[in-house]
């Protein structure tokens, strides 16, 4: 059974950070986490990026993200759901 994961990033990023954001996606899909990552708006700051991973790696897509939010800096750009 597949599991989602949610991520909530904020729409006003500078460079650095949007190029962070798509390197962290593309890590997502080239380790096989996901295949494709859905984007929509939940509001005027921030869209929600949300995909489905095989439940085996929830918790290791948990802690990938958060060792990336965390190496690169971006605790106040990205968030991820509790779910």
């Amino acid at each position: 059974m597949e599991k989602a994961v949610q991520l909530k990033v904020r729409k006003d990023l500078d460079s650095s950070q949007q190029l962070n954001i798509i390197k962290l996606k593309g890590s997502l899909i080239a380790k096989g986490y996901t295949e494709i990552i859905h984007i929509v708006d939940q509001d005027e700051e921030f869209h929600i990026n949300s995909f489905q991973t095989p439940a085996a790696y929830k918790n290791e897509v948990h802690d990938f993200i958060a060792a990336f939010i965390s190496k690169e800096n971006l605790e106040d750009t990205i968030t991820l759901c509790k779910g």
